[in-house]
């Protein structure tokens, strides 16, 4: 059995802090493929109990972050470990990354473009909840029908500055 080794570090960022986690992976940019993006103080931002920090391993992600906050990346180009989650999950996350920069997309909207139910619209909002790829897996451009920000893990206000960023949201005059 291949022994995997989970690398983590910490960057800064526009919207906050970032905790990039990793497995070192051999067909992957620099040898890392990304297994998370959380957000301090947002749900899932907890280090690795049994990771180890290696800040240089991400270089690459790091790289294609500063590009998309500077406005000259819309898609990263990333190796991204298969994280763990359910058929529905991956079919959800799949979607995800589907939905163009500059853009959103209503809950009901992406359930209807998966062929899932209205039933199932909270099942597909707590898929979306679960994505480990925040911002480059984007998930915050899901809003609600009556065009409202909500369930973003990384908060609200993070999901409104992304949002805003990508122009996809007008800035509000202070």
């Amino acid at each position: 059995m291949t022994r995997v080794t989970t690398l983590f570090t910490t960057t800064d960022s526009p919207v906050g802090e970032l905790l990039l986690v990793g497995e070192e992976s051999g067909t992957a940019p620099g040898g890392l493929a990304l297994a998370s993006l959380s957000m301090a103080g947002g749900r899932g931002a907890t280090l690795p109990p049994q990771g180890r920090a290696a800040p240089a391993a991400f270089g690459e992600v790091e790289q294609q972050l500063r590009e998309y906050f500077a406005g000259r990346r819309t898609r990263f180009g990333l190796e991204y470990v298969t994280p763990h989650g359910s058929a529905f999950q991956h079919r959800v996350w799949q979607a995800l990354d589907q939905v163009p920069y500059g853009t959103t997309t209503t809950y009901g909207e992406l359930a209807r473009s998966l062929g899932i139910p209205r039933q199932e619209v909270r099942a597909l909002g707590a898929a979306v909840g679960a994505n480990p790829l925040l911002l480059v897996r984007p998930c915050h451009r899901v809003i609600g029908a009556d065009g409202s920000l909500r369930g973003y893990a990384g908060g609200v206000e993070r999901k409104v500055a992304l949002l805003t960023h990508e122009g996809a949201l007008q800035p509000m005059l202070a």
